[in-house]
């Protein structure tokens, strides 16, 4: 079921589960490989931010605790699959920090 607010409707558990939720997720979640990536070929720590991929990863995991805790449906897969990008791309910068040999 669809209604005109994009909220689709699984019937058998009446939970919603919102497109523009799924959509959001899937555009941030395309960025993060070219950033991992990127990160892992020029062992390079110009230009990113650490406290800004900490502070992307605490939103990711307070949806994937919102999902937990208040509506369990299979959008919690992209905040697990976002989430773990993240967290690869922060192991990354400490890996290349260290090789750099920076404080």
């Amino acid at each position: 079921m669809n209604d005109s607010w994009g909220i689709l409707i699984d019937e058998q558990r009446q939970d919603p589960m919102n497109i523009f939720e799924i959509i959001m997720l899937v555009c941030f979640g395309a960025a993060w490989p070219f950033s991992i990536y990127k990160s892992y070929r020029s062992k390079a720590i110009d230009g990113k931010s650490v406290s800004f991929l900490w502070v992307i990863l605490v939103g990711y995991s307070s949806g994937f605790v919102h999902k937990i805790v208040y509506n369990r449906d299979p959008v919690i897969y992209l905040y697990v699959l976002n989430g773990s990008m993240v967290f690869a791309d922060i192991i990354l910068y400490y890996r290349n920090k260290r090789l750099l040999g920076k404080r």
